[in-house]
């Protein structure tokens, strides 16, 4: 059966269509997730897609519930291009996150009415959607940071769109990562309180569990917004990593985590691949930049308080 994506808002905000890391090379991206992870690719199968609006390169591959989309800018970068530009400030990083809105004129409307910069595909500025422009992306200075492309349409071919998606997203528990879903994207923030507020009124994010991380060191607040949680995360120690990240970066992306079944298994598999990783706690690892270009990458057993997703999808 197809997955069963829950939404969240008045425009029917639903499955999170990708997370996009950014790289010089999408299609060596995408082969570090496919023999690590062992991700599924569904589209550049045989050679990278080229969008010439963006003037960039791309992979899609899915990892048990969450789809990546691994980019990179036709070299060398049009700063011209959002694509460009974003690469050639931050280099090989996470990128954004997509969303898959049924009512994505409303939406529209909703965020422009709240002062919210829209921007179009491959540049410009929206002042009213039209009928064909099926993306568009707010402006991180708008939404604490984040990246975040907000669709109306489906992705061509998306497993988890189709009807073997219960037969197929058992695969990953298998593995020896023995990853049962994905948990959350975090995005480091200056400051939690104003971040919250834009999530919560602007996109209509519903709160789910706050709190201190003393291992991440950093106060948080994880929130639904769609059929994926959200951790805002803003540093109390200007020495831990995600402090460095919000120090370098300001409001942005940092990391991804997944809910595991089995550390042990997925320490030594992380090893086998020549993958370095600090055990943040007991049930808490973490990938070195260096082998994970560039993006944190947590796996663990903890579960998350009042998690809407916990158990993952039911299985046949």
């Amino acid at each position: 059966m197809k997955k069963t994506a829950k939404k969240t808002g008045d425009h029917g905000i639903g499955q999170m269509i990708h997370v996009i890391h950014m790289s010089d090379d999408a299609w060596e991206l995408r082969r570090f997730y496919e023999d690590v992870f062992g991700g599924l690719v569904y589209m550049g199968v045989d050679e990278v897609t080229y969008l010439p609006v963006e003037d960039r390169y791309a992979t899609m591959l899915v990892i048990s519930d969450l789809c990546i989309e691994t980019m990179a800018p036709k070299l060398p970068a049009d700063t011209g291009k959002p694509v460009g530009k974003f690469y050639s400030k931050y280099g090989e990083h996470l990128h954004s996150v997509g969303y898959l809105v049924d009512d994505l004129p409303g939406l529209a409307d909703r965020l422009l009415g709240k002062g919210v910069y829209i921007g179009a595909p491959g540049g410009g500025r929206i002042e009213k959607l039209d009928e064909e422009t099926t993306y568009f992306y707010p402006s991180p200075r708008d939404t604490a940071g984040l990246m975040v492309e907000l669709c109306g349409i489906e992705m061509a071919n998306d497993p988890r769109d189709l009807d073997t998606w219960s037969s197929q997203v058992k695969q990953w528990r298998s593995h020896p990562l023995t990853i049962e879903r994905f948990s959350y994207v975090t995005v480091g923030v200056r400051d939690l309180e104003s971040a919250v507020k834009i999530y919560a009124d602007t996109l209509q994010a519903v709160p789910i569990q706050d709190g201190v991380d003393d291992d991440m060191r950093a106060k948080f607040q994880t929130l639904q917004l769609g059929d994926c949680l959200l951790q805002l995360a803003e540093p109390v120690d200007a020495d831990s990593d995600l402090g460095r990240h919000v120090a370098r970066w300001g409001n942005m992306i940092y990391s991804l985590r997944f809910k595991i079944a089995d550390i042990e298994s997925a320490s030594a598999w992380l090893k086998k691949k020549g993958v370095r990783f600090h055990q943040v706690r007991p049930g808490l690892i973490v990938t070195d930049v260096a082998d994970s270009h560039g993006a944190p990458i947590y796996f663990g057993t903890e579960e998350i308080e009042g998690d809407p997703f916990a158990g993952g999808p039911e299985l046949p």
